[in-house]
């Protein structure tokens, strides 16, 4: 799917693209993520950069996911200028995936829906 507004999601995949938006706007970040586990739980973050620290906004969603307990991820949402999500934050989302794979959204900063595609 590309092209689409953000209201042609599932609830559950709006819920997430919708927190994602409101990190980025409110905290006028370049990027932001939300992920979501196999629970239902969501996890929010943007662009982390310090300069003893650097995570990717999916990177940092994944991280307080990790350190909150989830165990599986189902869904992650990317919220971008990009054209793409990079080959690092794909990698780090297949780490802690749902066995069956895991949902990834990425959207423009007005919730244009890019891509959405399952990663195995």
């Amino acid at each position: 799917m590309t092209g689409h507004s953000d209201q042609d999601l599932d609830p559950e995949d709006l819920k997430i693209v919708t927190l994602a938006r409101a990190a980025r706007a409110r905290t006028g970040a370049a990027e932001s993520a939300a992920v979501r586990d196999d629970t239902g739980r969501s996890y929010v973050a943007t662009t982390v950069a310090l300069p003893s620290l650097a995570l990717s906004a999916l990177q940092a969603a994944v991280a307080m996911a990790v350190s909150s307990g989830a165990g599986t991820l189902a869904a992650a949402t990317l919220v971008t200028e990009a054209g793409t999500v990079s080959d690092l934050d794909l990698a780090v989302l297949r780490e802690v995936g749902a066995p069956a794979g895991i949902t990834v959204i990425r959207t423009d900063p007005d919730g244009t829906v890019q891509s959405v595609h399952a990663l195995a």
